[in-house]
């Protein structure tokens, strides 16, 4: 029984992390932190769990996590853990972070895209960029992708590892639910501005963008750039990614889904679909959903990926690498069916 904390747990993803772990056989949360209510129940913060969890709020405290506990997940906002994960990173304790604070491996495009960091660069060499349904999780600091990149991930891996696809011609126009944006209330969050509305945001600036790209140019070092949009729909959590590219003249239909198929069959979680999937679908689970279409007249493949943003965008995938680091099933305790 491997036994964690969890930091930032006041959080969508934090909360989320709870959820699972409550029916995951092999693990206990025997710590939780935020930034205020110290002492206090979550039972008390969070009615719904009453009779679930007799946990309190404890003050961050690295020296107390890394005695008491096995692993540590950070949920927390960007700019967190680029200062509280260090210890963890000396002593070489295992940390899944699924903030952004450890994706990229160069300074110069943190300080571009993300305009908050004080990380060296020694510490970001340290971290492993792990996408869960691709290879093994092994690195004992394992940075977890972003939803947004996550769902554009999956859907271009086989195409672009196996050059099927221009890749001078991928567009993404990605969708996101309202949680998405986390639980600090702006003037785009209101519930009068996002009902029966539809909004485009961080028009080329969104902080995914980079890791998608430094993942995709690894799969394929021709790999320069591609279009990426986000809007934000009315529904309360979901990603939902329209992934556009041109098809290189000596593949067919049939040979792309085949290998989309190879590529995750030994992968639980990705479910290549004979239909386009609704983000209903995945809501509540770890999967990804992928579909697949072919205009032959525009040469233009259409790949749609659907995905729980809390979920296979940040808890669940998290607990998969866990699993994975830990030698577990890697399914263990993330067998969710959809909402019917």
């Amino acid at each position: 029984m491997k036994k964690i904390a969890i930091v930032g747990i006041t959080g969508y993803s934090g909360l989320e992390l709870l959820r699972i772990f409550y029916g995951h056989p092999e693990v206990e949360v025997v710590k939780v932190c935020a930034t205020s209510h110290y002492g206090e129940k979550l039972s008390e913060l969070f009615p719904q769990l009453e009779n679930l969890t007799d946990l309190t709020v404890s003050e961050f405290n690295d020296e107390e996590i890394m005695t008491e506990c096995d692993a540590v997940f950070f949920a927390t906002s960007s700019g967190v853990s680029q200062n509280l994960a260090l210890a963890f990173i000396d002593a070489d304790f295992p940390v899944i972070d699924l903030s952004g604070d450890f994706r990229l491996k160069k300074v110069e495009t943190y300080e571009k895209w993300y305009k908050n960091t004080n990380i060296k660069n020694e510490y970001l060499l340290k971290s492993e960029y792990h996408l869960a349904d691709i290879g093994k999780a092994s690195g004992n600091y394992i940075a977890n992708p972003g939803c947004y990149a996550t769902a554009t991930l999956l859907a271009l891996y086989p195409s672009v590892k196996n050059e099927m696809i221009d890749l001078n011609s991928i567009i993404v126009d990605a969708k996101s639910g309202l949680s998405g944006a986390g639980k600090t209330l702006s003037e785009s969050s209101h519930f009068v501005n996002v009902a029966d509305n539809m909004s485009m945001y961080k028009v080329n600036a969104h902080q995914h963008i980079p890791e998608i790209a430094q993942q995709l140019k690894i799969w394929n070092p021709n790999f320069q750039a591609l279009q990426f949009s986000t809007s934000l729909i009315p529904v309360s959590r979901g990603i939902f990614v329209s992934t556009y590219a041109k098809v290189v003249s000596n593949f067919d239909i049939e040979q792309i889904r085949r290998a989309y198929v190879q590529a995750f069959l030994d992968k639980p979680f990705v479910r290549i679909r004979r239909q386009m999937p609704q983000l209903s679908d995945v809501i509540g689970t770890n999967f990804c959903d992928i579909g697949l279409a072919y205009n032959p007249v525009t040469n233009v493949l259409s790949i749609v990926s659907v995905i729980d943003n809390l979920m296979k965008g940040a808890a669940g995938q998290a607990v998969q690498n866990f699993n994975q680091l830990f030698g577990y099933d890697e399914s263990l305790g993330l067998n969710f069916m959809p909402r019917l």
